[in-house]
């Protein structure tokens, strides 16, 4: 799964677009010094996600939407189209 489908699937759970989750994290004070496991109990408790879907919020939440380009334009299973995520939700992106 790439790192975007992990970003898109945790909306389709939570209701909240990516950028939605970040904001009510920040707000809540987590950020790039954040132990992953405050974030992840967070995302847990208040949620449902799991770890895998949680990781990838909380690398968003400490570093923000870049993704090293290690799998962008590989041909594996987790592969992303860009080294930029976007976290404006599944909806943004329908027909653009």
């Amino acid at each position: 799964m790439s790192f975007q489908a992990y970003l898109d699937a945790a909306e389709a759970k939570t209701g909240r677009t990516p950028q939605e989750l970040v904001d009510l994290a920040h707000t809540r004070g987590f950020g790039p010094g954040t132990p992953a496991k405050e974030v992840l109990a967070w995302l847990a408790e208040d949620f449902g996600l799991g770890r895998g879907h949680g990781m990838a919020l909380v690398h968003v939440v400490r570093n923000g939407p870049t993704i090293p380009g290690t799998h962008v334009g590989t041909t594996g299973p987790h592969r992303d189209a860009s080294t930029e995520l976007r976290l404006d939700g599944v909806a943004a992106r329908r027909g653009s």
